[in-house]
């Protein structure tokens, strides 16, 4: 790795995408904390470089070599992830991977063994720890505003159909692969993580019900149970099965507390309730609009993603790092793939740390 001679963070990106996008805009609007090298990987790759005034290499392993870049964002579909990423870190590169951190947890130990190793950081996308309203519920409930939490519920609901007519990059007709699982590590790792995220609690056990209700051979259904390491459980439902008209993603977490309950929206409201002052509005987010590119990429979406870089270039530096780390990307996925195990063995997944 050449000597990097300014306090810019150099970097390369994996995947050409909605995602690949989404990450140069935000490395883009760091301006002096980082600057984007270079892109490989999917038929977008010479335009998306262009347009970041980045260089297009030709495959994963020479990006991974270039001497000038530092850390790596690999936003390539799931099955690809652990190839790449051992590339980037047996090169000596820092690595923010796109939720699910890979496609089992054994690849994902593979990165962390690696990575620890070598001294390197792995942070994993959670971007909804940097929106506005999860931060806001995070602060009540450490705060003891709605008292020790009980029970939570967590829905993403998504038409999969909407999402790939859309003209801004943001096709995943490659989740329909069965080496990328299912839909079930795609939605429901941001699921997981927001609940431990905003509570701290440890996951101790998850079961669930998988299903496929679309004409693809994986699963786009999930209804599952999450056990807490002091009680809390809690449910979930994630699909990318809805017809219409749901918005592109509705995403909602409901946390009953002993003294209290909020409703959060993380793209929007978040409201509290309470017998002392009942049912309000604490919170709101503007909307964010992901029906375009003008506004997917516009400043309120981008606002977590520009965080989010910054805190792995805190990481980076040997400072507190917020993102997502190496290990949560490793419980998220573990949660999700127990929900298609306990599906297919009809019992209750032990996940203790």
């Amino acid at each position: 790795m050449t000597t990097n001679k300014t306090n810019k963070l150099r970097f390369g990106i994996t995947g050409s995408g909605y995602m690949g996008r989404t990450h140069a805009e935000a490395i883009r609007r760091l301006g002096a904390a980082a600057t984007l090298v270079a892109i490989w990987g999917g038929r977008r790759a010479p335009a998306l470089a262009a347009q970041y005034g980045a260089e297009c290499e030709a495959t994963a392993e020479a990006l991974a070599r270039r001497p000038d870049i530092d850390a790596i964002v690999i936003t390539t579909p799931h099955h690809c992830h652990i190839a790449e990423a051992m590339l980037a870190l047996e090169a000596g590169k820092h690595i923010l991977v796109e939720k699910p951190l890979a496609t089992t947890v054994a690849d994902c130990d593979r990165m962390i063994e690696l990575a620890d190793r070598r001294g390197l950081v792995i942070a994993t996308a959670y971007n909804e720890r940097f929106r506005d309203m999860p931060l806001r519920a995070r602060e009540l409930i450490s705060t003891g505003s709605i008292g020790r939490v009980q029970s939570m519920h967590a829905q993403m609901i998504a038409d999969a159909d909407d999402f790939n007519r859309q003209d801004f990059g943001g096709n995943k007709s490659w989740l329909e692969l069965p080496e990328n699982v299912g839909f079930v590590i795609d939605g429901l790792p941001h699921l997981i993580d927001t609940m431990r995220y905003l509570t701290g609690l440890a996951i101790k056990s998850a079961a669930g019900y998988s299903r496929t209700f679309l004409p693809r051979p994986v699963e786009d259904t999930t209804v599952g149970i999450v056990e807490f390491e002091n009680g809390t459980v809690a449910t979930v439902n994630t699909t990318c099965a809805a017809c219409g008209p749901y918005p592109l993603f509705v995403t909602r977490y409901s946390i009953i507390g002993s003294n209290g309950t909020l409703d959060l929206d993380p793209f929007g409201d978040l409201h509290m309730g309470d017998r002392k002052e009942g049912w309000r509005l604490v919170g709101r987010q503007p909307p964010i609009g992901f029906g375009s590119a003008e506004t997917a990429f516009g400043d309120v979406r981008m606002k977590c993603f520009v965080a989010q870089m910054q805190s792995f270039i805190d990481g980076i530096q040997g400072k507190p790092m917020q993102a997502g780390s190496g290990r949560d990307g490793r419980i998220g996925l573990a949660a999700c793939l127990a929900m298609l195990t306990s599906t297919r063995e009809h019992r209750l997944i032990d996940l203790s740390p």
